[in-house]
């Protein structure tokens, strides 16, 4: 009696083990979908930025003149659209107005495998502490544009519309030169117009780029040296994105190899593997099938003994 009761169970677990056994077998041998991850690309802009060095009543009061209006990053950031940009405690401890505008907006973004930077300054003007009724640099309308996306060359440029005044003197820009303007008894600026930069990943662009020299007069009241920058845009290239493998379909053939009836496994051909051995894809199966009855048989023999014993 107690013989048959140990027997029974024992049957059980092999068939349930063998069971198990096949079941899992087409799950561990299957391969699942591969997700990329990667660099999600990076995108900036700015309407203005200084890095200028003021030096007020004969350099004994310095004042770094540092400012950044409407600077945006993605996929941080999106966008902004502020007019004017002032710095506090210059010009006698009143707010002094760095730029106005009637348009200065910035835009970056990223998103679709595309990451863009955009930069927008229409009617705006530029001054500096020394000179409150004369405009360091007076613009019509300046874009910035830089666009890097996945599997294209990224580009950048740069527009200009209007007239450009610097120091009072209306000036020719040409795209990527360099134009130096002196005005005696005021300063010098130099202008680099429309510098733009590309790589395999990168790009960046740059309306204006000036470099200030001013001292009204070597009155040494307010002595500007530094670099201004107005309407920046960078870009990075984002990772392609991954592209998921149908689990129902499995894998094909490519494409103009062989006909629809005539398709093969992709690894190890027919006739240098299975073939020769008289196998077929359903060995590896078989074979987990027969180890896991191995293994269930041997637990079932055990038990029986120990029941008799």
């Amino acid at each position: 009696m107690n013989g048959k009761n140990l027997r029974l169970p024992a049957r059980r677990l092999a068939t349930v083990a063998t069971a198990t056994a096949l079941a899992a077998g087409p799950a561990v041998l299957a391969a699942g979908p591969a997700h990329a991850t990667g660099d999600e690309g990076r995108a900036s802009a700015v309407v203005l930025r200084t890095g200028l060095d003021v030096s007020l009543l004969n350099k004994t009061v310095n004042v770094p003149l540092t400012v950044s209006l409407n600077e945006v990053q993605a996929p941080q950031s999106a966008e902004k659209s502020t007019l004017t940009a002032q710095l506090n405690g210059v010009d006698g401890g009143k707010p002094f107005s760095v730029l106005s505008a009637e348009v200065a907006s910035s835009k970056a973004t990223v998103a679709g495998g595309k990451a863009e930077g955009y930069t927008n300054l229409a009617h705006a003007k530029v001054h500096v502490p020394g000179l409150p009724l004369l405009s360091l640099i007076e613009v019509g309308q300046v874009t910035s544009k830089a666009t890097c996306e996945a599997g294209k060359t990224p580009t950048a440029s740069s527009n200009l519309l209007g007239d450009v005044t610097v120091l009072g003197k209306k000036v020719t820009l040409t795209a990527g030169g360099t134009t130096k303007v002196e005005v005696p008894g005021v300063g010098d600026v130099r202008l680099d117009y429309s510098k733009t930069e590309t790589a395999s990943r990168t790009a960046a662009a740059t309306a204006l780029e000036l470099k200030v020299s001013v001292n009204p007069l070597k009155l040494n009241v307010a002595d500007v040296q530094g670099t201004l920058t107005l309407a920046e845009a960078t870009c990075e290239t984002p990772d392609a994105p991954a592209q998921e493998a149908d689990p129902s379909t499995g894998p094909s053939a490519a494409p103009g190899t062989g006909s629809a009836g005539d398709v093969k496994p992709q690894g190890e051909s027919a006739e240098d593997g299975l073939a020769e051995t008289g196998g077929s894809s359903m060995t590896p199966y078989i074979a987990g099938g027969a180890v896991a009855l191995l293994l269930a048989g041997g637990g079932a023999v055990a038990l029986a003994r120990r029941g008799r014993s």
